[in-house]
């Protein structure tokens, strides 16, 4: 079989012109979205935007081209790439430090959620597939030196030379479009997705180790309190939600009947509340912290209290118990159960588990608590994209549905009930919660809160699931109930 055959300098410019061309696609979807309506297209500013990424590409990867360690490089960036650009077409992901965050702090039953035919095809096809061809290509050996280095160098030249013509022609629509769509930039792969686990690395594994702060030392309970606890205990459920959005709460003037259950209870529903992140690795750090979105942090969240270290300070009992897939680090420090996935578990398909599965045991886990106490439920809510797999059959409202991954493959109207279904499901599990507290009444002083991570997109402008930047992110993703 013949092998393709080149020198570097050649292979790094076939390799920019491949990303900028092919695993570039969601770059130029956004583009298209963002001009189709327009009466006056530049169409030669259109046109020099791929000669402008292929140029800073090959300016780039030439960095990165060096005898032995040239394929194994562009293999796993090439790999790594055609998962992005499949994540990025299909849903408008943006993969920032944040998302990378998220991404790694997501459990293995999350991951398989994510992936279908259409997944798996793709990444063959734009990043395994290639990978093959790489490794199978004959690159030149470096005889001379001086003259690789040469090459090298006038072929970063080339690049930078194209770069300054094209931003002589069209500076001024480059500004605009970088001030006005700053999304398109955090589009380029794999540019942006480097530059953000550069960052996400350096603020995880390099910065300077930060001394835990205690903070709220003084919290106590009244003794009136404790006498009152002995007595009658306080009994608080806090439900975390998963993914649910304000603007499809019937509470919410939504037209659909979502919350079947809990609007025959005696419940008090608030409008106007924002998450504080877009994806749940930030947005359950922050809420639990003493610190508000303007000026959360990652790192101060994770090393100082947050409200459970001090309510467990005053001498409140605390119970965590997850649905999913963990903490995010907030119970650290108090009791924690996580619900394993139990083929024996009518809740649970070996995989993920109905909310549900949070019942078990839990009368008994309350009464083995002592004085005043907190239980934390946090739900799986309405986790996507496998919206059908977070209820039964039997909680099917709302039809038809979407079932499978690949969401974007199905209708709007598919997908808004398949949801929809999971917001219903979880309003019966708070009912169902509410009715557990009722029949508690005689023993405790019950209540409980309700409130969701964050929002998630369906489907609206292209745009699906969650964890775009908060300040590009529409308000599906960060209006919650």
């Amino acid at each position: 079989m013949i092998k393709p055959s080149f020198s570097y300098s050649k292979l790094i410019l076939l390799l920019a012109i491949y990303f900028g061309l092919v695993l570039n696609i969601p770059l130029y979807k956004e583009l298209y979205y963002l001009t189709r309506n327009q009466a006056v297209i530049h169409w030669g500013f259109l046109v020099s935007i791929p000669i402008f990424v292929i140029s800073a590409l090959n300016l780039l990867f030439q960095l990165f081209a060096w005898p032995k360690i040239t394929k194994p490089f562009f293999a796993l960036l090439l790999l790594l790439s055609s998962i992005i650009s499949y994540a990025s077409f299909q849903y408008r992901t943006i993969f920032d430090s944040e998302m990378l965050r998220n991404l790694m702090q997501t459990y293995s039953g999350e991951v398989f959620a994510y992936i279908s035919v259409s997944s798996i095809v793709w990444i063959i096809a734009f990043g395994v597939f290639p990978t093959l061809v790489l490794f199978m290509t004959h690159i030149k050996p470096v005889n001379n030196q001086w003259g690789f280095i040469k090459h090298k160098l006038l072929s970063m030249g080339a690049s930078a030379l194209l770069i300054v013509i094209i931003g002589g022609f069209f500076y001024q629509d480059y500004v605009s479009l970088g001030r006005n769509h700053s999304e398109v930039r955090r589009l380029i792969i794999p540019t942006h997705f480097i530059y953000s686990a550069n960052k996400y690395i350096k603020q995880t594994y390099f910065s300077p180790p930060m001394v835990y702060r205690e903070i709220g030392t003084d919290a106590k309970q009244t003794d009136k309190a404790l006498a009152r606890a002995k007595e009658k205990p306080s009994l608080v459920i806090l439900v975390v939600g998963e993914t649910a959005r304000a603007q499809n709460y019937q509470f919410n003037g939504y037209h659909k009947a979502t919350n079947p259950f809990t609007s025959q209870q005696d419940v008090i529903f608030y409008p106007n509340v924002s998450s504080c992140g877009t994806a749940t690795a930030i947005s359950v750090p922050c809420m639990f912290s003493a610190l508000n979105r303007d000026n959360y942090s990652h790192d101060i969240a994770n090393n100082q209290d947050n409200v459970l270290d001090i309510l467990k300070r005053a001498n409140i009992d605390i119970l965590w118990k997850d649905n999913d897939g963990g903490d995010k680090g907030v119970a650290r420090h108090v009791t924690y159960r996580e619900i394993k996935p139990n083929v024996n578990n009518l809740n649970c398909n070996g995989s993920s588990c109905f909310d549900m599965a949070l019942f078990d045991n839990l009368d008994k886990e309350i009464d083995n608590m002592q004085g005043n106490r907190l239980v934390v439920l946090h739900l799986i809510g309405s986790h996507g994209p496998t919206y059908y797999q977070r209820y039964p059959k039997s909680h099917e409202i709302f039809t038809p549905v979407c079932a499978r991954a690949d969401i974007e493959k199905c209708t709007r109207e598919e997908i808004t009930n398949t949801y929809d279904n999971t917001i219903a499901y979880t309003d019966y599990v708070i009912s169902q919660l509410i009715n557990q507290l009722k029949a508690k009444e005689s023993s405790y002083n019950t209540a409980l809160l309700y409130l969701s991570d964050h929002g998630e997109s369906l489907g609206e402008h292209g745009l699906y699931l969650h964890g775009m930047p908060y300040q590009l992110a529409p308000r599906y993703q960060t209006e919650i109930p």
